[in-house]
Formats: structure tokens, C-alpha cells, sequence
């Protein structure tokens, strides 16, 4: 368990910008320390912990070491699949939304580390929901592979374009989806 983060680390876990933090620690709103000799900042555990208490940034990806994977799907099947086997594979820790508004809310609240977004939505499409999560800087650090059965190479192109980190299509091996997602952010 980490007791001293570095402002990216700190970014990473609250989800928002190294700018966010260095602003906030800056200010005085975050405690913490400079590294003698050094313009480093270094944040202990507590101090990090009260940060988001105080501003209300949920505590599940400092506690649980889980990474978070928000799961936006209107198929129930494949929504369930999917969460059954990431929940089973004991890393992450899963959300679900059937739609680009609950995608939206529950990207505010629960701060995932990866969404895997199906291309059609009931709401909206893939190129939208992508463009919007990637116009919000708090929401930088949020990969998003892309799902879908119906997409042609060109709009494979444009959704990559539009701020997806990967494409795969369905039907897929839960296997290789697991594998991906895994490498995406960057885990053992």
C-alpha cells in the first residue's frame, strides 16, 4: 500500500489533472510537502485521503487498488457477461449504464479508469459520448475501448480518432477482451 504520492499519482487516483492537484496543493488546499532541494511535491496518504473526503472524490481506487471499468451496454447478455468475468478475474471493480446519459452521470461519479462503450447506444453514438469525455480535462486519464458488431473500417477510424483507445468487435473472445483491457491500463 503507497503512503507517499507524487502529484501525478495523486491526479491519477481523484481522477483529475496533475494541474488540479498542483493547484490545490499550491493553494494550501491539499497538505503535503516540497522535496528539499527540489520543486517536487510528495502528498502522504492521509493528506491525499482528507483531500477527497473534503471534495467529495470517492475513495474506492485508493482503498480497493482495483482499477475501475465502466461497462455501457443496452444489451443486458453481454453487459452481464462481461462484468461476471472482469468481477471473477478479481482486478477490477465494475459499473453499469445501458446509456449514454447514465454513462455520463455514473463517469461523473464513479471516476473509471476504462469504459468499454458500446458503438450503439439507444441515446447516442460512440464518436459522442468519446468527444465528450475527451472535451472535460478531469477526464483525461479515462481510456475507452470501443464495442460493436455494426461499425465499418472508416468509422473504426473516426471513433480512434475521436478519443477511443481501442476497437473490438463483437462478437469477441472474453478472454482476449480481458487481456486487452488489461493492457490498456497498463496492468500485470
Amino acid at each position: 500500500m503507497k503512503d507517499l504520492f507524487t502529484t501525478g499519482e495523486a491526479a491519477e487516483v481523484c481522477k483529475v489533472s496533475q494541474q488540479t492537484i498542483i493547484r490545490c496543493f499550491d493553494s494550501g488546499r491539499l497538505d503535503g510537502f516540497r522535496v528539499p532541494g527540489s520543486k517536487f511535491r510528495r502528498i502522504p496518504r492521509a493528506s491525499l485521503i482528507k483531500f477527497m473526503k473534503d471534495n467529495g472524490i470517492p475513495l474506492d481506487n485508493i482503498e480497493s487498488g482495483k482499477k475501475k471499468v465502466l461497462i455501457v451496454d443496452d444489451d443486458v447478455e453481454i453487459v452481464d457477461l462481461i462484468a461476471d468475468v472482469l468481477i471473477r478475474d478479481g482486478r477490477f471493480e465494475i459499473k453499469k449504464a445501458s446509456s449514454g446519459y447514465e454513462a455520463g452521470m455514473l463517469t461523473q461519479r464513479f471516476r473509471p479508469d476504462l469504459i468499454l462503450l458500446d458503438y450503439m447506444l439507444p441515446d447516442v453514438n460512440g464518436n459522442v459520448v468519446c468527444q465528450t469525455i475527451r472535451s472535460n480535462p478531469e477526464f483525461q486519464n479515462i481510456k475507452i475501448i470501443i464495442v460493436s458488431g455494426l461499425v465499418k473500417a472508416d468509422e473504426i477510424e473516426n471513433l480512434l480518432k475521436s478519443g477511443a483507445e481501442d476497437f473490438i468487435q463483437k462478437p469477441f473472445n472474453i478472454v482476449e477482451l480481458t487481456d486487452k483491457i488489461a493492457k490498456i491500463l497498463e496492468m500485470k
